[in-house]
């Protein structure tokens, strides 16, 4: 063999071993029956769910837990999924900057003796512009 095949051949393996180790560490987006269903087959893979944060009527957050002072790594939420679903979920790591102004969460994790025990948390923050704010603000052309 030529010494471009043994090349060849060798970027080949690293590629799919790339490829294989990536599939592996790959989740999905469920929701919270799901990830319950996945949790009592045995099924501890990772998954994604994505929700909102139930609100009160003065759109304060339901069911927040997050005491720096006592636990800083120790951050409790309820979380909605698509399917209208309430879970409770626990992050131990602090509590995300701008976690209250969110409109939408993507949490990934696994679920734990009916917890939901998020590894990452991803925000979906609202709007930076506001459509009010955009209806006196016109483009001019000189």
């Amino acid at each position: 063999m030529k010494k471009a095949h043994i090349l060849a051949i060798a970027v080949i393996a690293i590629a799919i071993g790339i490829i294989m180790s990536a599939a592996g560490d790959a989740s999905v987006y469920v929701s919270f029956n799901e990830a319950k269903e996945r949790a009592t087959e045995g099924n501890l893979t990772k998954v994604h769910v994505v929700g909102r944060l139930p609100r009160d009527g003065q759109k304060n957050i339901l069911g927040l837990e997050y005491n720096p002072v006592l636990d800083p790594n120790y951050f409790a939420f309820t979380l909605v999924d698509t399917n209208r679903v309430a879970q409770r979920c626990v992050y131990f790591n602090p509590k995300p900057q701008d976690f209250d102004k969110s409109e939408q969460v993507v949490i990934t994790g696994a679920m734990r003796n009916n917890i939901f025990v998020a590894d990452k948390i991803l925000l979906k923050c609202p709007s930076k512009y506001v459509e009010k704010d955009l209806e006196g603000a016109t483009a001019g052309i000189n």
